[in-house]
């Protein structure tokens, strides 16, 4: 597929989408785990200091969880989210063996057999990892375009200081 027809896919995947307003990443995992019909955990985890990775999403019979680093910005979490989140609707799977490595090191509790998918973000060279990568920009896009004009004046300045507006 060409870099063109995979952008094309992603964009009408993206525009398909009922975008929370006002646009948050909670309430967006929120409205997915409803459509879904199953909880989606959000946590964030040392990860690289275990794999090297970013982010990850497991998905077990009855539940979908995203873990995603700790020690970077807010902004780059909720990419990371986002990111997992694109694995989600496009229903990816994992094939590699480090995949069953990061579940171990991670959840060494979990039996791999219970877990049914394994996604981890360390690369984006396969097509999968470049449409996750691409669906996650487009949302951020979008609700950024979607989004009220931030507040002026001292409003403004006080909506900043409490993290209401960037």
């Amino acid at each position: 597929m060409t870099t063109r027809q995979v952008r094309k896919r992603c964009e009408a995947l993206v525009s398909a989408l009922d975008l929370p307003s006002p646009f948050s990443i909670d309430a967006l995992v929120h409205q997915l785990s409803v459509q879904r019909g199953r909880p989606i955990h959000i946590h964030t985890v040392p990860i690289g200091s275990a794999i090297s990775a970013c982010g990850l999403w497991i998905a077990t019979s009855t539940h979908d969880t995203i873990y995603v680093e700790e020690k970077t910005t807010r902004f780059h979490q909720e990419h990371i989210i986002l990111h997992e989140v694109a694995h989600i609707l496009w229903d990816h799977r994992f094939s590699d063996q480090e995949s069953l490595g990061a579940l171990t090191t991670l959840l060494p509790s979990i039996s791999p057999d219970l877990i049914k998918r394994l996604l981890t973000r360390t690369n984006y060279t396969t097509g999968q990892e470049q449409e996750a990568e691409l669906v996650a920009s487009l949302i951020h896009a979008t609700a950024r375009t979607r989004a009220p004009s931030p507040s002026t004046g001292v409003r403004g300045v006080l909506e900043a200081a409490l993290g209401i507006r960037g």
